[in-house]
């Protein structure tokens, strides 16, 4: 009975995670440039000292959904999406470099770019800085062209450059800060700007999530949970059942 019991305990824990992988997933429904995480599930045998003859349930997050999301139009000057494939560098809460296509963009007081949520955006040699300006232009290209404060529309110039990169899917992981990262396996510090990533000036793109498919997940994680509830319930009830005809014995 034991090792009904193990199975079932250990499913049971990890049903519970699993639910908060899509809840989590489902909370940044309206999050811009969102990916959401898939969940999967597997048993995985109990190494020790001894052959592994138990097993144990594991979810775990293989890998995030990369998969674009749907376009925004806003009008706004500072509000860019990546065209396809492609991430916006921006620099972490740690200091090193990440990437999202969050590109909800804002100017703070001291001239930074940054993004909606704070997080200073890489140009051509660190953050970028926006002096005064008149208008603000963002290429498709990520080229940043400014109007200076009195000057004429002909007079514009080019500041900096947003960095773009575009590493495969695989050389990524998503980091407890919600922005993606290189890999520790493939010995990559910072990947390299990619002339070939576009943008489009004045949208933005929405979460990836399917907030049917989460919803589903959610409920049917439920009676999952519920169902290793009920088999560690008859585990026990069997054990109580053998001690007994143990004891008339």
């Amino acid at each position: 009975m034991d090792k009904a019991l193990y199975i079932a305990m250990t499913g049971a824990i990890h049903n519970m995670r699993s639910q908060q992988g899509h809840a989590n997933n489902l909370a940044n429904v309206n999050t811009t440039g969102f990916k959401s995480d898939w969940m999967q599930a597997r048993s995985m045998p109990v190494f020790g000292d001894y052959y592994p003859s138990r097993a144990y349930a594991l979810s775990e997050r293989p890998a995030t959904n990369v998969e674009q999301g749907g376009m925004i139009e806003t009008g706004r000057d500072l509000d860019v999406a990546v065209a396809g494939k492609g991430w916006i560098a921006v620099q972490a809460p740690d200091g090193t470099e990440a990437y999202t296509r969050a590109g909800e963009l804002q100017i703070d007081v001291n001239g930074i770019l940054r993004t909606g949520n704070g997080l200073a955006v890489l140009g051509n040699g660190g953050p970028v800085a926006i002096p005064p300006a008149d208008s603000i232009t963002i290429g498709d290209d990520g080229t940043i062209s400014v109007v200076g404060v009195g000057q004429l529309p002909e007079e514009i110039a080019v500041i900096d450059r947003v960095k773009l990169v575009n590493p495969e899917a695989d050389q990524m992981e998503k980091g407890l800060d919600g922005l993606m990262h290189p890999r520790p396996e493939t010995d990559v510090e910072n990947f390299p700007a990619a002339a070939e990533v576009r943008l489009y000036s004045g949208y933005l793109e929405s979460s990836n999530v399917n907030a049917v498919e989460e919803m589903t997940s959610i409920l049917a994680l439920s009676r999952q949970f519920e169902m290793q509830v009920k088999v560690m319930r008859s585990a026990d009830a069997n054990t109580e059942a053998a001690a007994r005809l143990l004891q008339m014995s």
